[in-house]
């Protein structure tokens, strides 16, 4: 194998001249799938699925789809401090299976999950199962095939394991994520190998959709620390209080991170399925009172536990009106519209505690075979 490095022409653009730009370590293997898989897990490279291949030409076609050099460093990943350039990602994306045209979602990603307040270093490191959960808004969805609708958090035919599974590659590959080494959590999750990744059904919100409501709009993409996914279902209710009280109370499970004394702070995410949120948003069409309700709903009377449990949370000021919440303060509860229009159901997706939600806009990238003209 050799390590490569050249100079490149910066007055060209990534897919404008016929340069050998690569600069990743070279290695040699059969490329039938088992000889190379067999290979890549000696590498320590693998999941334990089948990885693709990244010839030199894959690589290339992914990075000429990113608009970007390949050098360019992006981040620098945690715990290993390891620099996530753009050929980095194009690498570990081709592994996936992810389409090229995923690469600028791919970038944004890091971008989001590397930023300090969503701690990635922490979450790599920590004894529970959190999991970057990435949620896209905007057209982009349309183009990369990303469900929103029925099935949405998983079994949907498309581009969203292998896009998600890509970025768990990088945290694998380059931040330096290895169980019982870096990692010490306890249970894990399917998500540590194919993501989390899902739409927003916009179309069906009657409220901004939610990276525009954190401050980004178009095509976006949202990272939350996920402890995992788990239903709520009400076949009872059919007022929009009803559907917001099942849901906020099922929130506070006692076991959820937010109920945590050394949770300096707790967020969540719901998602609704269209058929509620049309009644829901013809009850509260101002999204903050929709975060209220599920704020006030989402919390247990502190005798609900045992004594041992009251000192602590007590000494932090979590304890208002003798209930205990599971989110200090209602802008830390999202939500958005996603799911099938059978209805019934919601979905909750609890935060680890300790990363903080970042949003980042996806920007688009100019057709490769006109920017090669």
């Amino acid at each position: 194998m050799t390590l490569q490095k050249t100079t490149i022409d910066r007055s060209c653009g990534p897919s404008g001249c016929e340069i050998d730009w690569l600069s990743s370590q070279r290695h040699e293997a059969e490329l039938t799938h088992e000889s190379f898989n067999a290979f890549a897990m000696e590498q320590g490279w693998g999941d334990g699925l089948p990885l693709i291949p990244p010839t030199e030409a894959r690589v290339r076609g992914m990075i000429a789809q990113s608009g970007r050099f390949p050098d360019e460093v992006v981040a620098v990943m945690l715990p290993l401090r390891a620099e996530a350039t753009v050929e980095k990602i194009a690498i570990n994306a081709v592994m996936a299976g992810a389409p090229p045209e995923a690469m600028p979602l791919l970038i944004a990603t890091v971008e989001a999950m590397t930023d300090p307040k969503f701690e990635l270093a922490s979450l790599n490191a920590t004894t529970g199962s959190v999991v970057p959960a990435m949620i896209i808004n905007g057209p982009i969805r349309h183009k990369l095939k990303i469900p929103f609708g029925a099935g949405c958090l998983g079994g949907v035919a498309g581009h969203a394991p292998a896009i998600g599974r890509a970025i768990r590659l990088l945290i694998r590959n380059v931040a330096g994520q290895q169980i019982d080494v870096t990692s010490q959590s306890t249970y894990g999750t399917p998500g540590r190998v194919a993501g989390i990744v899902f739409g927003e059904w916009e179309e069906k919100s009657p409220w901004a959709p939610l990276a525009e409501r954190l401050g980004v709009k178009g095509d976006a993409v949202t990272v939350y620390g996920a402890m995992g996914t788990a239903n709520i279902c009400d076949m009872i209710g059919n007022t929009a209080d009803h559907f917001l009280q099942i849901i906020g109370k099922s929130l506070a499970y006692p076991g959820a991170n937010g109920f945590l004394p050394s949770s300096q702070w707790s967020e969540v995410l719901v998602a609704i399925n269209p058929v509620w949120a049309e009644v829901v948003g013809k009850a509260y069409p101002n999204p903050e009172d929709v975060q209220q309700k599920l704020y006030d709903y989402a919390s247990i009377p502190i005798d609900f536990l045992d004594p041992v449990y009251k000192e602590p949370i007590e000494r932090i000021g979590r304890l208002k009106n003798g209930r205990v919440h599971l989110i200090q303060k209602p802008e830390e509860v999202f939500f958005m519209v996603a799911g099938g229009m059978g209805g019934l159901h919601a979905a909750m997706l609890h935060s680890w505690g300790t990363c903080l939600t970042t949003t980042r806009a996806i920007p688009q990238v100019a057709d490769t075979e006109t920017a090669a003209a």
